[in-house]
């Protein structure tokens, strides 16, 4: 009997917050490919990127925030079910 029952995967389901943590995911990789590009002309004595290429870094900070939003977001709708329970 168990053999004829479906088996459903929760990772194929969307949560409310799943959207923001993959944003936020691909903004932080942006974020830290940028810091690593401009750290790299420090240690090979070549001439420094402008300032605006260190701002860029920050999306690094930004994608964490964002991604930790989904998280809370995804938290909150959780506990939102829990007590409609």
């Amino acid at each position: 009997m168990r053999d004829k029952t479906q088996v459903i995967s929760r990772a194929t389901e969307t949560g409310p917050g799943d959207g923001l943590v993959k944003a936020g995911g691909i903004v932080f990789i942006v974020g830290a490919i940028a810091t690593l590009v401009t750290v790299a002309p420090l240690f090979l004595d070549t001439t420094p990127f402008p300032p605006l290429a260190y701002a860029v870094c920050m999306l690094m900070g930004v994608g964490f925030l964002v991604a930790a939003a989904g998280v809370l977001r995804g938290v909150a709708a959780q506990r939102r079910a829990a007590r409609s329970t």
